[in-house]
């Protein structure tokens, strides 16, 4: 029957994503480090599921650059190195000034504040930027990745190009997947980690761009040079 055919695959589907999303967990996590190599029969049999929505999940994976396929060995979560987070850097900053950009665009500069979508997003990301500060300043670094990854997310999709948004969003996965096996080695993460999400959000809804430009610059400059020194030993 077509209606059995149809509710298979959403469930695959589904199924496929809810992997993908736990698997990038475990990685961010630190629970998969760097290096780890597993089969799709081992996830498979982690999960209790079948192989099918593993390896697609897996494929997802490789695809977004937390994962390297090898057809002999299976899976292996990529290493990055500081010169790779280096460019990701780079590429995160081409990114989001391309977004502050769309501000300064006729179409930004028309869109209503008062219209209740509007208003609703722009509170939904302010109440992000507060949840992954406060996580930031207590140094509790897997909650920051969560709430600092949907605070991105939220922030790309106010600007209104899906494009940017995702683009911005796998790099920032990759930036935290890099970033994560050098930062679990500190004891204490209080101080190190960035926490002006607000004031972001502030200059930006101000249409305040250099002071937005600069609290990017500093993040980007800061987040280097730690992981930088950590790298170094």
């Amino acid at each position: 029957m077509p209606g059995t055919g149809s509710n298979g695959s959403v469930t695959r589907s589904t199924l496929r994503q809810q992997i993908a999303d736990a698997l990038r967990d475990e990685v961010l996590a630190g629970r998969l480090q760097a290096g780890r190599e597993f089969t799709v029969k081992e996830i498979a049999e982690q999960y209790g599921v079948s192989a099918t929505p593993v390896r697609e999940a897996l494929v997802d994976l490789s695809a977004q650059g937390l994962l390297e396929a090898d057809q002999h060995r299976g899976f292996r979560v990529h290493e990055y190195s500081v010169e790779d987070y280096r460019g990701i850097i780079e590429a995160r900053g081409l990114v989001t000034t391309g977004m502050f950009q769309v501000l300064a665009s006729d179409t930004a500069r028309h869109r209503d504040p008062e219209d209740p979508r509007v208003h609703a997003a722009v509170v939904g990301v302010r109440r992000r930027a507060e949840e992954a500060q406060r996580a930031a300043t207590a140094g509790d670094l897997t909650v920051l990745i969560g709430y600092d990854l949907r605070f991105w997310r939220e922030l790309g999709a106010l600007f209104g190009n899906p494009y940017l948004a995702d683009f911005l969003h796998r790099l920032r996965v990759q930036s935290w997947v890099c970033a994560v096996q050098h930062l679990r080695r500190l004891d204490d993460l209080r101080g190190h980690l960035w926490s002006r999400h607000t004031d972001l959000v502030d200059a930006l809804m101000r249409r305040d761009l250099p002071t937005a430009r600069a609290i990017i610059a500093a993040h980007d400059a800061d987040s280097l040079a730690l992981i930088e020194r950590l790298a170094s030993g």
